[in-house]
This record gives C-alpha cells, structure tokens and sequence, in this order.
C-alpha cells in the first residue's frame, strides 16, 4: 500500500469507529444552562468529542491558541514561579522578598494591605486595626523605596496587586526604578489594575466606574508610550472564582469584564494593537484538575476568536491569552491543615497542565493567618518539584486528544460564550453588574456549593469527612500592632522633612487635569508621587473631583 491508501484507511477506520461509538450510545442532551456545574458521563469516547483539529486545536503558539501560546511552552522555560507576598511595614516584605529570590523564586508579587488598597494613609483613622495586617503598607515613595531596596527593578519581573489607586502605586514602583537608574522602558510586571471586579466581587474599589475606567485607560496609553514590557492590567477571574463562581462563570464573567476594558481603551482613541499585547490575565486553579486543565485551554480558545472576530485584531499577540495562575485560597481549610499542601499541590498541577505563565501557590496555614517563611517556602517548593520533578514539563499540552478534556475543553467554551451573549443583551459588563446579574449568578452558585458540603454531597476531607478533633499545632504568623504605629511616625516624619509647596503645587496640577476628560493622569500623578505626596493624599485629591462609588443595593 503506498501513503495515499494508507491515509485512505486510516480514515475509513476513524469514521467507522466513531459511527460504532455514537451507536452504542444513547442520544446526549447538550445542555448549556448557565448556572448548572457541568455533567459529567461515566465513559467518553471519540462520539463525545467535536474538534476541528486545525481550528479548534492546531499547534501551541498558533491561533486559536487551545494548546498554549508559546511555540516550545515549557520546553523553552518555565512558567514564572511569582509567590505573592508582602506584609507589616517594608522593612520586613523586603526581607521576605529576598528570602523567596534566594530560594528560587523568579517573580516578585506584592501584597498591599487593606488601606493602601482603599488609597488611605497608615495614619488615617478608617485604617484603624488594618495597617500591615493582610499585606504591606505602602503610604509614600519612601516606603515604596524601603520595599525594594537592594533588588534591582530592571532585572525583576514584577506583580503588584493593587486596582482602585494602581496608577499610584505604579507611579511610585516607577519611581523608584528611575532612582535606581532604570530605563523605565525595560521595567517587567503587571499591576492588576481591574476596577470592574472589585465593584462585582471584591469590594476595594474608591472611585465611580467612568472615573475608575478612565484611569485603567490612561495607564494603557502610559504603558504603550512609555513603559512597552509591562502589563497595564491583570484582568482577574481569580476573586470571582474566590466569591464562589463556577469554572465557566470565573471564564464568561472575566471576559465580559474584558471586552469592557478593551471598548473603553478603543473610545478613549487607542487602536487595538497598540494595547491589547500587554493585557494580561489572572485565573483561580480549583481541586477539580481535569476540569480546571479544559477550563484554561477554553479559555485561551474563546478569547482568540474574542479580539480576532470581535475587534479585529491583527497583531498575533493581541489574540494570545496569556495569565497568572494562584491557587484557590477559598479551597483551603482551618481543620487538619497540612492537607493544603496535597491540595495546592493538585491546583498547581492543573494550572501547569493547563499553560499558565505564572504561578503562585498558597501555604498551608493561609485559612489560618499568613504564610510563615517555612510554609511560603513550602509552597515555592511545590512548584519547584512539579517543575523538575514530575515530567509533565517535559512535552507540550501532553493531556490534548483526550476524549474527556476535549469535551469538557467544548463545553466550558460553549457555556462562557452563551454567558457572555447574555452580558451582551443586558448591555455589557458595567450594565450587568449594576444590575446585580453577574452578582447574583455568583451568589447562587456559592449558596448551591455550600448546601452541598452541608448535606455530605461535596466530600470536603476533614470537615465534613474523615474529620478530627485535634487543634491544628503548627506555628501562625501575627503581625505586631506596633507597625501601626511605626508606620505612623514614619509619616509624620516626611510630611516634616519633605517639600510641602511642591506637594501642594503638584496635587494642584492633579486636580486641574481630572477636571478635564481629556488629559492622561499618569504624568501627573507621577510628579505628585515624586514630590512625596502620600498615596492618602493623591487618592483624596481625585476623591475631591469625581467622588466615591456607592454600591446599589440589590436583593
């Protein structure tokens, strides 16, 4: 026989295989409800999967990106091993920052605490008992400074969580970078920098959403200009997923929130090439690994066709999907706690198997308070030995072709799509979520989940199954309450050393240019920034202008 014949029956076979399966199995109900978890069959078989080989699968680094959007993916390198930390007062992240970079870290992630994500100073009154508590507090370029001492920001990748004041913060990393003499355009990172889901499930929004997404808009056109390697936006599924969304909710309602950025980026004047390149995404990894592995290879599939059917993008870069990953903090328990490790273990697993280009796994004693050096180091050596350990590395996309994730990969894009339509009709992202849709969905998925744990359904191991009364005896981290105070005579101090008048006069400039659409903020607050202004006091001058956001109130 030669290759014609052989191609022939090769074909034959597939196509009598498939009839074979399809007969010996009973009619499917393709249901696409879009609160429903997905079922799942007890067998799948080639009947169970439709796929375009060349348009739905293709090849890793070529549209539609389903099996990752690098040509070599981990064959090249590694994903970015980023483990999100920050506490207490500069002094002491920086040393954290350190130790995680001695251990093989790759990545910084920051976290900010709870007033420095409202844009309040250590020493305002509403920052009262939170100051350091569940990230760093960051009130000035000072500290800003203390924080990266002796790391060297043009050789450090970057990620700062931080969205209502993330121009502020931004502003000061910048700084600092130019400080250090940095070229600025060589600065690496991502400030998360989504507005939207903090008003949809997280809460640590300041501002109105016109105002808000005009700043999110300014720093695309900043980072474009001026700053070409860094993400302007990390737009997060992660904290919808967190407030207890499905896997296909987490995808749809990201995406919606997506689309919404990239509307306001176009009306704002910017072509889609010139900004869509450097958004970036950040997704949960659930318990669930199979589903989780379709979800992210769904994910980069449907928003491909997104910016290439939907805004027309040309540019390659723009239609790739490219995300961090943590895993589920909301997964984790207080009961018998050392059973995090497995747990993270496996999301980590599934984010790995998924394509994600960056990681960062949470310790185990994070349903408890937050992560000790030895259980962050635990956590960073989860990854390492899946890294170089494991052999899931060491080819591309390996689980493609299986009947399950293909199938699964199908549905979790059929339902997001059919999701996101629905977000369409309602008039949008914003429109939906003020009507409370997108919120509500969420609400009822997190109350189904929980009356399934409560009935002994969802099998959860140590609280509602295999359970002990033994208290947990391991070490927890406790932040001092001394560091409010410290943070407070730190200052009290700049404020008394610092150039007042040109505090005042760059904060004047600020106000006058946020009175007026057209004017990119980003210059403005970096000179406010640079003459010491606090982030307190930055916030509180657009405060002055545009106001505060009031949530509606929504049964």
């Amino acid at each position: 026989m030669n290759q014609d014949d052989i191609r022939r029956e090769k074909e034959r076979w597939e196509e009598e295989t498939v009839a074979r399966f399809v007969a010996r199995r009973p009619e499917r109900r393709p249901t696409f409800e879009t609160s429903s978890h997905i079922p799942v069959d007890r067998l799948y078989t080639p009947a169970d999967v439709e796929v375009d080989y060349l348009n739905d699968l293709g090849f890793p680094g070529e549209y539609p990106y389903t099996r990752g959007v690098y040509p070599t993916m981990y064959r090249g390198r590694f994903w970015t091993m980023r483990q999100y930390a920050g506490y207490a007062t500069a002094e002491e992240s920086n040393r954290r920052y350190k130790f995680l970079l001695e251990q093989g870290q790759m990545g910084l992630s920051v976290a900010f605490d709870l007033p420095t994500q409202l844009g309040l100073d250590a020493d305002d009154p509403l920052a009262e008992g939170e100051v350091g508590k569940v990230g760093v507090s960051i009130s000035s370029l000072r500290d800003m400074e203390i924080l990266f001492d002796g790391i060297p920001l043009e050789k450090v990748s970057t990620s700062m969580t931080i969205n209502a004041p993330a121009a502020v913060l931004w502003a000061m990393y910048i700084a600092v970078a130019k400080k250090q003499g940095a070229d600025i355009r060589n600065l690496r990172g991502t400030i998360q920098n989504d507005i939207l889901k903090e008003y949809l499930a997280r809460g640590t929004y300041i501002f109105p959403p016109e105002p808000s997404m005009r700043l999110v808009t300014n720093t695309f056109e900043f980072a474009h200009k001026y700053v070409p390697k860094w993400n302007p936006i990390s737009i997060s599924g992660y904290h919808i997923r967190e407030a207890g969304s499905t896997a296909v909710q987490e995808v749809a309602f990201t995406f919606a929130n997506a689309i919404a950025y990239v509307n306001a980026a176009l009306k704002a004047g910017l072509a889609v090439d010139d900004f869509a390149p450097r958004l970036s995404f950040f997704f949960n990894a659930h318990n669930n690994l199979l589903e989780e592995i379709a979800k992210f290879r769904a994910a980069r599939r449907l928003w491909a066709r997104i910016m290439r059917e939907r805004f027309g993008a040309q540019d390659p870069r723009s239609a790739m999907l490219r995300f961090h990953t943590q895993t589920a903090g909301s997964t984790l328990t207080a009961q018998q706690p050392e059973n995090n490790i497995v747990r993270v273990a496996i999301q980590a697993l599934a984010a790995v198997l998924g394509g994600t280009q960056s990681l960062h796994t949470n310790a185990m004693d994070e349903a408890l308070a937050l992560p000790t050096e030895k259980s962050a180091q635990i956590a960073l050596r989860t990854q390492q030995i899946i890294a170089y350990e494991s052999g899931v590395a060491d080819t591309i996309d390996p689980l493609a072709g299986s009947y399950f994730i293909e199938h699964l990969t199908n549905e979790i894009e059929h339902r997001a799509q059919a999701y996101i339509q629905k977000i369409d009709d309602l008039g949008g992202a914003l429109r939906a979520i003020e009507t409370g849709y997108m919120q509500n969905e969420i609400q009822q998925a997190a109350y189904e989940e929980q009356l399934a744990i409560e009935r002994g359904e969802k099998k959860v191991v140590g609280v509602n199954i295999f359970t002990s009364d033994e208290t947990p005896d391991i070490e927890l981290l406790r932040i001092d309450e001394s560091v409010a105070e410290r943070q407070r005579e730190r200052l009290r101090e700049l404020r008394a050393t610092r150039d007042n008048e040109a505090v005042r006069r760059t904060l004047a400039a600020l106000r006058t240019a946020a009175q007026r659409d057209d004017v990119n903020l980003m210059p403005y607050i970096l000179d406010a920034v640079e003459a010491y202004a606090t982030t307190g006091e930055i916030c509180n001058t657009l405060r002055e202008v545009w106001g505060e956001y009031e949530p509606a109130v929504i049964f």
